[in-house]
């Protein structure tokens, strides 16, 4: 039967034929030029199916049953970061010994996939609340508010940071080659913090933090920086000063510094930096910055400079709309 399944439909039903003429096996495996074997496998096949179709086989019996397959399933929907190890030593205890990769094709037949866990700020009730009420009251704002918003934050850029890409294609014994290595330093081989705003029109001002930025710094970095970047990027009057919560930023003086300047503060919701566009902007900044391989903290910061300065304000206009889809 092994010969016989790999030959096309069209020559079986050609030997069937000729066979109900009365040809011999001996005959019609010398006319179709197979053994014997072969065209009695066919019509025996056809003689107690009544077809020369090869019906499909039942193949292995699998090893995990339903009942462990729903078990399966329900464990994970339920705490999606179970392992398919855990899973594995689970079905061990049922004495059903299985590949990992066996639990893996089994979940994916249920479209159960292993991803990386997407990162979000944690958020209580108290938060939930405060980011509802934020979304109801800027829901309707037009594109021409947004426009007037001047958006601030810190970040901090490591020399070598994680946004550099942590696999390599390599042949094997080539591990230690200088172009497959992780550089690493003790520390991180240090880092800057840097303050930077956009708005719609573009990028204003970015300025490196001296030291361990408290109240008074940070200050002293809105009055160098915020008018400046105001002007620069014409923004009109009544333009709108975007800031988190950082307790820098609500302190008493920094709350009496913004009055007397008469800064006009976007409500912001605690935990909620993924509503800030600036965030995206950081982003971009530092898989820039890091595809160029600064080697110190000096190069690091006028690299990040440079880099700022080509970030085009249609990129941050893009990252606004969003916020009006």
């Amino acid at each position: 039967m092994g010969a016989s399944k790999h030959l096309s439909n069209d020559l079986k039903t050609k030997i069937i034929q000729h066979h109900g003429l009365g040809e011999g096996y001996k005959k019609l495996s010398q006319r179709f030029k197979l053994s014997v074997s072969t065209v009695r496998n066919i019509v025996r096949n056809w003689k107690t199916t009544g077809t020369v179709l090869v019906k499909a086989r039942s193949g292995r019996p699998r090893k995990i049953s339903e009942r462990q397959r729903r078990r399966m399933v329900r464990t994970v929907t339920v705490n999606p970061q179970t392992s398919s190890k855990d899973l594995q030593h689970q079905l061990a205890a049922d004495g059903v010994t299985v590949h990992r990769s066996t639990i893996q094709r089994t979940l994916h037949k249920e479209m159960l996939y292993g991803r990386v866990m997407r990162k979000k700020p944690f958020l209580c009730t108290r938060h939930k609340r405060g980011r509802l009420r934020y979304a109801k009251a800027h829901l309707d704002k037009p594109a021409s508010f947004w426009n007037k918003v001047l958006w601030t934050d810190e970040t901090k850029i490591e020399l070598f940071g994680h946004n550099q890409g942590r696999y390599a294609w390599r042949k094997k014994n080539t591990a230690f080659q200088e172009k497959h290595l992780l550089p690493t330093v003790k520390f991180g081989g240090g880092s800057i913090m840097l303050w930077g705003c956009v708005s719609s029109a573009g990028t204003g001002n970015l300025v490196k933090v001296e030291g361990r930025m408290d109240s008074s710094q940070y200050q002293q970095i809105l009055e160098n920086n915020v008018q400046e970047s105001v002007t620069k990027l014409k923004l009109r009057r009544g333009w709108i000063f975007q800031q988190d919560n950082d307790p820098k930023h609500c302190s008493k003086s920094t709350k009496a510094f913004m009055q007397r300047n008469k800064y006009n503060i976007l409500e912001w919701p605690s935990q909620s930096p993924d509503l800030n566009i600036i965030e995206n902007v950081w982003c971009a900044l530092k898989r820039a910055v890091h595809a160029r391989k600064p080697s110190n903290l000096t190069e690091l910061e006028m690299i990040c400079r440079e880099e700022w300065s080509k970030i085009p304000p249609t990129r941050i206009q893009t990252l606004r709309s969003r916020i009006t889809e």
